[in-house]
């Protein structure tokens, strides 16, 4: 049961993960948003740049038509024409065309920022795996994508039925009208369509866009094994931290052992606590070399008698010291009273000693 609860994925992926998989251009995508931006796009197109093509155009092709017996046809002359015409529809339609691109990647980047990445290029085979396409092709995934292009196909089939539908009879004698009235009425029926497709995509393209980024959430959520491994590769092993923090306090230990015997006393709470303090003259104050507890206290006092440092059992101060100094610190001025008692009957010991 602990291994089914380590493998399955139950928690959120972590930013580190999100991170990792838009690096990699996994990212969510929802093509409706794409077709949507397309499709507003060019709806604002026809409906601004709808006159400025045709009339470009129009005057090309009326030039054309009316020096039509000018215009050589042998190999070179028929090149320069068509070089001619093709500059003249580009120049007319590059504009609208550049801001239809524009709004192509701006459907992508109101999804996304922008990802630079190989690795969605590199072949797969299970994209040409005939078992993995049918998978594919009969998946959750396969049967949304599905049902979503039943629902768009009804309700585009129903905005245009409800706008062609009362203009049925102006439609049935577009035949004996005017070009001009003909192109005039096809642009305005152009534009109801699209603004009619533009609304409801706008609501299709949201919806597709939360199942989208749900599906793609869902996908990256971790198990309680992953977590711990991330854990481990961004903050360390635990295991290996505890023994980088082992060896940091056997080296410390070392060097404060090896600065007791420096110490003009050691003041001690007989057998838990420890502290060696120095004090030479022209000090502000006694520097504590070392301090310990239980074993280290032991070991201390051990050195000390060794090298024949006096030691002094005044458990309080003992203990004062031991929560309130650190190794290489100054004593508190809250202990100068007490320590200036204990290094000047050390003192005067000494003296008494030399007498």
């Amino acid at each position: 049961m602990a291994d089914d609860d380590d493998t399955e994925k139950s928690e959120d992926p972590t930013q580190k993960r999100l991170d990792d998989a838009q690096e990699r251009g996994d990212v969510v995508k929802s093509q409706e948003v794409n077709t949507w931006f397309v499709l507003a796009g060019a709806t604002l197109l026809l409906m601004s740049f709808s006159g400025s093509m045709s009339s470009g155009i129009t005057t090309m092709l009326r030039g054309l038509i009316a020096h039509a017996h000018d215009i050589p046809v042998d190999g070179i002359g028929l090149v320069h024409m068509m070089q001619t015409l093709g500059l003249g529809i580009i120049g007319a339609v590059a504009l609208p065309f550049g801001l239809l691109v524009l709004a192509a990647i701006a459907g992508n980047l109101v999804q996304h920022r922008l990802v630079w990445s190989a690795e969605s290029l590199a072949p797969k085979f299970s994209k040409v795996s005939p078992g993995a396409g049918f998978k594919r092709l009969f998946s959750k995934i396969a049967m949304v994508n599905f049902v979503k292009g039943l629902i768009k196909l009804g309700l585009i089939g129903a905005i245009m039925t409800a706008l062609l539908w009362p203009k049925r009879h102006q439609l049935d004698g577009l035949v004996d009208m005017d070009p001009s009235i003909i192109l005039l009425l096809t642009r305005t029926l152009s534009l109801d369509m699209l603004g009619g497709v533009v609304a409801v995509l706008a609501i299709v393209a949201a919806a597709d866009y939360f199942f989208q980024y749900r599906q793609w959430y869902n996908k990256l959520k971790m198990s309680l094994r992953e977590m711990k491994d991330e854990f481990k590769q961004s903050e360390g092993d635990p295991a290996i931290k505890a023994k980088i923090r082992q060896l940091r306090q056997q080296r410390m230990r070392k060097r404060m052992m090896a600065a007791v015997p420096k110490a003009s006393v050691i003041i001690t709470n007989p057998t838990h606590f420890a502290v060696a303090l120095q004090y030479d003259r022209g000090m502000n104050a006694p520097i504590c070399l070392a301090k310990g507890a239980d074993n280290i206290a032991l070991k201390i006092r051990e050195v000390a008698a060794f090298h024949g440092i006096p030691v002094i059992e005044n458990p309080p101060l003992a203990r004062a010291l031991y929560a309130t100094v650190e190794i290489d610190e100054e004593v508190p001025a809250e202990h100068y009273k007490a320590v200036a008692e204990v290094i000047g009957y050390i003192m005067r010991l000494k003296t008494g000693m030399r007498r």
